[in-house]
């Protein structure tokens, strides 16, 4: 079956711009369904009718009609749409065109979709905080700069920007290449490289190893993946979310980092790396709090700041939580030679008195079972000592 570009929007609003991105997307080579999510009882001129796609509800079509504001019909058209492309077969992209209520109806929608799948998301919110509507999708948002309300000088020349870069992402999909590798998820950090490049090295070969950056979306994201299957085991050798939100960071992945090891009981094995440092921006928007303590500037953006004894007794309660409640097989390893680039004799966070307090309280926290286990090394994370360590835990879980 074909793919086809699905361009989504309100077409009791939007009509002409969707029918126009529509019509240059069809003439770039590329089959078009056009979709109304539009909430009012208007007719339109696109293939599936918002009447269609309210019928998708899993209340049925009565739910939209029967909201008692156009906010909770947006919201019930959402769920709706949600449905909707999870009946489709053919769906080799998406093209939604919204201002903020259209864009939040929409997103849901593309965020289900697989990764991978092409989603374009032309919005007037897209120069703003959009974490909200893209999630840990691979949603692409283009902010219009003008708003979506009728064709001019402006709005033809981007709205065909997203229609020929759609057009452009379907027709150049390739087949998706299997590998046979198991797949592993391994977070990292920039003072945690070292670690996780010795431990690629020694694991490439029989391993599919997906990286993730330990920036707080890069945790979220790499729990997602593993919420999804698509990975068999989970290296976290950077945990410094903990640090960013238990101190108010900038990284923090929430408070549902490491949830997914009690929701599925994927193998965990893990480390400390980088929990000897809390990220904050510009060094003048370090809350007053922390006025005296000890800091790094990293950039003009990024201010480190070293994490204290007391500081560390708190994360090494808080990981022994989560990790207590997995219900899989975990392995706890704990790199009593430093936790970081920085912090190693002579670095700027060297401070083993805030490292022994880590991992004496987690020795306490820790409940060790024949399934969870805690392991010490005699060695810095960046060395091929723990990576030697870490390789052989990995390989006993995968078999």
């Amino acid at each position: 079956m074909q793919a086809r570009v699905y361009v989504v929007g309100t077409f009791d609003t939007k009509a002409e711009e969707l029918l126009y991105v529509a019509r240059l997307v069809r003439e770039a080579g590329a089959a078009v369904t056009t979709v109304d999510v539009g909430t009012t009882a208007s007719a339109s001129d696109a293939d599936v009718s918002a009447h269609d796609v309210a019928s998708c509800h899993p209340e049925g079509g009565a739910r939209i009609a029967e909201a008692a504001d156009r906010g909770q019909a947006v919201i019930a058209m959402s769920k709706a749409l949600i449905a909707f492309i999870g009946t489709r077969t053919d769906v080799g992209g998406i093209l939604a065109l919204g201002g903020s209520g259209g864009t939040s109806l929409i997103a849901p929608a593309m965020r289900a979709l697989p990764l991978g799948t092409p989603k374009l998301m032309v919005s007037t919110v897209a120069a703003g905080d959009t974490s909200g509507y893209v999630g840990v999708s691979d949603m692409t948002m283009m902010y219009p700069v003008t708003d979506i309300a009728g064709l001019n000088t402006v709005s033809r020349r981007i709205l065909a920007n997203a229609a020929h870069a759609i057009a452009g992402m379907v027709a150049g999909a390739t087949a998706e290449t299997q590998d046979t590798r198991p797949a592993l998820a391994l977070s990292m950090f920039g003072v945690t490289t070292k670690a996780v490049e010795l431990l690629r090295a020694r694991l490439d070969k029989d391993f599919d190893c997906i990286v993730f950056h330990a920036n707080g979306s890069g945790g979220r994201s790499l729990e997602a993946i593993a919420g999804s299957g698509m990975v068999k085991a989970i290296v976290d050798i950077t945990t410094t979310e903990v640090a960013d939100h238990l101190m108010g960071g900038i990284c923090s992945a929430g408070p549902q980092r490491f949830d997914v090891i009690a929701r599925t009981g994927i193998p965990w094995i893990g480390s400390c790396g980088a929990i000897d440092m809390v990220n904050f921006g510009p060094r003048d928007s370090v809350p007053a709090q922390y006025a005296d303590r000890q800091f790094l500037v990293h950039n003009a953006d990024i201010t480190l700041m070293r994490t204290t004894p007391a500081e560390n007794i708190d994360m090494a309660k808080w990981l022994a939580a989560k990790l207590n409640a997995a219900i899989g097989p975990v392995d706890l390893v704990l790199p009593l030679g430093g936790v970081s680039a920085l912090d190693a004799p002579g670095g700027a966070f060297w401070d083993p008195a805030a490292d022994k307090a880590f991992f004496r309280t987690l020795v306490a926290e820790f409940k060790t079972t024949k399934n969870r286990r805690l392991h010490h090394v005699n060695a810095h994370i960046n060395t091929p000592a723990f990576a030697d360590f870490v390789e052989t835990l990995v390989r006993q879980h995968m078999g």
